[in-house]
C-alpha cells in the first residue's frame, strides 16, 4: 500500500509491502503461529530486513492491525460519504455495509480475531484498543448517533464477524438463521 501524495523510499515501499504480507499471514495463522520468515517471503525479502524494518514481531502485528483499522476507517468514510441517508441509523448502516464489503476477503477480518485471541500481550492489546477507539470514534462523529446507537453498531458488528468466520450465511438451521436474519454479506473470497 502506498502513501497517497509522498514519494517512498525503497525502505518505505518494503515496510508497506511487509504490512501487507503480515495481514495475510498473521490471518491465516494467527500471532503465535506465524513465524517472521513466513511473512518475509510472502513480501519476498529476507526475514533479517524485516527485522530492520520492525524491532519483533509484536511490532509488525501491531503495524499490521493498525494498518488494518486504517482500512476499517476508510471502508466506513466511504460507506457514509456514499450514504444518501440523513439520519445516523441510516449513516451508520451504510459504513456497515462498507464494512461487510471490506472483509468479504476475510484477511482483516481474521486478523482482527486474531488480536483480541492475543490481548495477552499488552501492546496488541493497546492496539486493539486503539483501533476500537478509532472505529468508534468516528462512528459517532461520522454518523452523529447517539451512545445507544453506536455500542448497537458496534455490537452487531461484532455479530457480523462471527456469523462470517463461521461461514453462517445459508445455513437455514434455527440458530443459524435466528443469527443471521437481516444480515448482508457479501461472498467470501
Amino acid at each position: 500500500m502506498t502513501k497517497r501524495g509522498a514519494t517512498l523510499s525503497t525502505s518505505d515501499v518494503r515496510r508497506d509491502a511487509v504490512v501487507d504480507a503480515a495481514i495475510i499471514e498473521f490471518a491465516k495463522t494467527g500471532y503465535h503461529g506465524t513465524p517472521i520468515n513466513t511473512v518475509a517471503a510472502r513480501a519476498d525479502i529476507s526475514p533479517a530486513y524485516v527485522f530492520k524494518l520492525f524491532p519483533g514481531k509484536v511490532a509488525l502485528f501491531v503495524a499490521a492491525l493498525d494498518h488494518c483499522f486504517d482500512l476499517v476507517e476508510r471502508a466506513m468514510s466511504t460507506g457514509a460519504a456514499d450514504s444518501t441517508a440523513t439520519d445516523p441509523v441510516g449513516i451508520l448502516h451504510d459504513m456497515g455495509g462498507a464494512y461487510a464489503e471490506l472483509i468479504a476477503d476475510k484477511s482483516l477480518l481474521m486478523l482482527q480475531v486474531h488480536a483480541q485471541s492475543a490481548t495477552d500481550i499488552p501492546e496488541i492489546a493497546d492496539a486493539l484498543r486503539r483501533g476500537l477507539a478509532k472505529v468508534t470514534t468516528f462512528a459517532q462523529r461520522r454518523s452523529g448517533g447517539t451512545p445507544e446507537q453506536i455500542q448497537y453498531f458496534i455490537a452487531y458488528g461484532q455479530l457480523c464477524h462471527l456469523v462470517t468466520t463461521l461461514g453462517l450465511d445459508g445455513d437455514d438451521s434455527a440458530w443459524a438463521t435466528a443469527l443471521t436474519t437481516g444480515m448482508r454479506h457479501p461472498n467470501a473470497l
